[in-house]
């Protein structure tokens, strides 16, 4: 039997976005299970955040040993926005990191997301779907300013949640 290279890839692309879709699905019913077991007073937008911070620690801790201070703070900083655009992009996101005028800040730009479909097929506001992402990315930081003294933060500017099109950030030296 010949091996077919387009028929192979087509089929690998196709079991990529099933498996995308299905680390969203997987979250949004981990959310419903959470919520259930913490009962009818739990706050679905604490629940999330919780998860959120979690998530984003994880992913500042493992951030770690892939940046390199001594090539420069901007070459620093292309390479932690594009290890946060990557956790996006892994799971079927278009996002572009995109140089600023200003050395000490860099942009992160999605133009495409599926989390905001996956949040809408669960019932979740648009707005906590916003708010999780905001505190994943903001709790990568922490570890990463520790372990090398600097102090960086970053800022939704826009949001495809919020009706603006695309979400844009600002990650930037305070």
């Amino acid at each position: 039997m010949a091996f077919e290279a387009e028929k192979e890839i087509t089929r690998l692309w196709g079991d990529l976005h099933g498996a995308q879709s299905e680390i969203g699905r997987t979250y949004f019913r981990w959310r419903q299970a959470a919520l259930e077991v913490a009962g009818p007073d739990a706050n679905p937008l604490d629940v999330s955040l919780k998860a959120a911070e979690i998530i984003g620690k994880e992913l500042g801790k493992a951030a770690l040993p892939r940046l390199n201070w001594l090539k420069g703070e901007e070459v620093w900083m292309r390479s932690l926005a594009g290890g946060m655009a990557a956790q996006w992009i892994m799971q079927g996101a278009i996002v572009k990191v995109e140089k600023s005028e200003k050395p000490s800040e860099i942009f992160i730009k999605w133009e495409r997301c599926p989390w905001p479909s996956y949040a809408k097929a669960y019932g979740v506001k648009m707005e906590e779907d916003v708010l999780c992402c905001d505190r994943i990315l903001q709790s990568i930081l922490p570890d990463v300013n520790a372990f090398f003294n600097v102090n960086y933060k970053i800022e939704t500017l826009k949001a495809i949640p919020r009706g603006q099109g695309v979400c844009l950030r600002r990650l930037y030296k305070a």
